[in-house]
């Protein structure tokens, strides 16, 4: 078996988050890239494979959405990733933030059973795989209002993604949207729709990728009791 080229460590871009990962964490990255492109050869999990591209479209991109807990890796939350595809951007988060417990949802029951796998060789026992719809999963007693932390990342409109993951907080929870691009009219459409969610916008950061220069947005919306 070819091996994977070596992932950059980047350890100066890391550090304008006021963090940078252990030679464990790195080694962990290292590995989940590996597996990745080696389960790419029978899912389709991802088209990001190139070092630099894997490095900043699903490392640093999952870790800056979650950036002001990385300071604080005592925390313990309950957090939850809808729509998880490959892993991202939960597999990230569950090996930088060891002591919060991190469940990966999807509804593709064949990626899941390959997260299975990923996540039992990449030994981080703070992961749970869920295979289902999350409009169902958000419902269920154990589910609904169990967590602090929900995200989504690439999944339809800011609306639905709302939908999707406010059922599934605490009271004083926090959904995390993971965008491209954000218009204040999406913001003013999303305002009056989460209303009935019990949900607000907290705040919008907009941030530009560190390789590519592009654009991002991180939509930070606050569970209200």
């Amino acid at each position: 078996m070819e091996t994977a080229p070596m992932l950059p460590q980047m350890l100066d871009v890391w550090q304008q988050m006021n963090w940078q990962p252990t030679q464990a964490q790195q080694a962990k990255f290292q590995r989940l890239y590996e597996l990745i492109l080696a389960g790419n050869r029978q899912l389709n999990l991802t088209r990001i494979t190139a070092p630099l591209e894997f490095w900043e479209k699903h490392l640093w991109d999952s870790l800056r959405g979650i950036a002001p807990y990385l300071s604080t890796p005592e925390t313990t939350m309950k957090v939850i990733d809808v729509g998880t595809g490959a892993g991202f951007p939960g597999i990230p988060i569950a090996i930088v933030c060891e002591r919060s417990h991190v469940t990966l949802l999807d509804s593709t029951r064949k990626k899941m059973t390959f997260l299975d796998s990923l996540v039992a060789e990449l030994d981080i026992p703070n992961v749970t795989t869920l295979v289902g719809r999350a409009e169902s999963i958000n419902q269920l007693p154990q589910h609904h209002q169990s967590y602090d932390v929900a995200l989504i990342r690439a999944v339809g409109s800011p609306h639905l993604c709302a939908e999707y993951t406010l059922p599934f907080l605490k009271p004083n929870g926090l959904a995390i949207l993971y965008r491209g691009q954000w218009t204040t009219d999406e913001t003013e459409a999303l305002q009056t729709k989460i209303k009935s969610l019990r949900g607000v916008i907290e705040k919008i950061e907009e941030f530009v990728t560190p390789l590519t220069h592009s654009v991002r947005h991180c939509v930070y919306l606050r569970k209200i009791s």
